[in-house]
């Protein structure tokens, strides 16, 4: 008995010293003071994985499939099962059928999108997931901003207006995404149409870090474009040998013509910048 007693003492001291190391390891995770952004390895699909600092968490898209949920459990803490808002850019189903695993999957807190291209399958879909769960559901066109504490904050600069008469690629949501000096132009599948009108009305878009529109397709990045974003990387969102031929070779000619560094997810996965609102580092050198 007396060397059952010994034997539980051990357990329960072994016990309190790995939930004490628990604790310590959510604070010092959740205490971050940098911004991160993941440009989340999917496939041929976008999702974009941002923790501001103070730990509010936003997620752009979800990829298209529930890949996005393996894509998350290497770049969010174990215990964590709560996003703080989902952005979808549009309905396509590479940028929008994993956001059904991930409302599954996550308490989410509000769900946004632009209320601007028309509906698809998957729309309607994630439509009654939200109303099911109860989370907020909200439209966000240009002059919106997302406040995610710590002075970070995404700008809405596109779509210009509410209504169902833009196409589902330059409907898309556009975010620029600013801490500090550093800032981050998210442009879900925008296309050159709208990067030419972005440039016209002169919205702030300079960036360091550019997420290229539509997965590289020649019918995005014009080099006007380019040259108002000024970015010092470009990040393309492809899925490996994918069958459209992403990125096309007139779009990376052009972005290195800028002398843009450019990081594919298929080269290099899940691609993560951290920023100090100084200095921007990448994860992946």
């Amino acid at each position: 008995m007396e060397k059952l007693k010994r034997n539980f003492k051990y357990y329960f001291l072994g016990i309190l010293f790995l939930a004490t190391c628990l604790v310590w390891y959510a604070v010092l995770v959740e205490s971050n003071d940098k911004l991160k952004v993941a440009f989340l390895d999917v496939g041929q699909g976008d999702a974009i994985f941002i923790e501001a600092p103070g730990g509010n968490q936003m997620l752009i898209d979800g990829g298209p499939n529930k890949a996005v949920l393996s894509a998350l459990s290497k770049v969010m803490p174990f215990y964590d099962r709560s996003i703080d808002l989902v952005l979808m850019t549009h309905p396509d189903a590479d940028h929008a059928n994993g956001l059904v695993d991930v409302l599954g999957r996550y308490k989410v807190g509000a769900f946004v999108d632009s209320g601007v291209t028309p509906e698809k399958p998957v729309h309607k879909e994630i439509e009654n997931l939200v109303a099911e769960k109860g989370i907020a559901d909200l439209n966000l066109i240009k002059g919106y901003r997302i406040n995610l504490g710590e002075g970070a904050y995404v700008d809405i600069v596109s779509p210009p207006v509410a209504g169902d008469s833009v196409d589902s690629n330059n409907g898309s949501v556009v975010g620029h995404l600013v801490y500090g000096n550093n800032s981050f132009l998210l442009t879900g599948d925008m296309e050159q149409k709208m990067e030419k009108y972005l440039v016209a009305t002169g919205a702030d878009i300079k960036s360091d870090v550019l997420k290229v529109g539509h997965h590289g397709s020649r019918t995005s990045t014009a080099p006007e474009f380019l040259g108002s974003v000024a970015p010092k990387y470009a990040v393309i969102s492809v899925g490996k040998n994918n069958k459209y031929g992403h990125p096309h070779r007139e779009t990376i000619s052009t972005l290195n013509q800028f002398g843009v560094s450019t990081l594919q997810t298929d080269q290099l996965g899940t691609i993560i910048f951290e920023s100090d609102g100084q200095n921007i580092s990448l994860e992946n050198q």
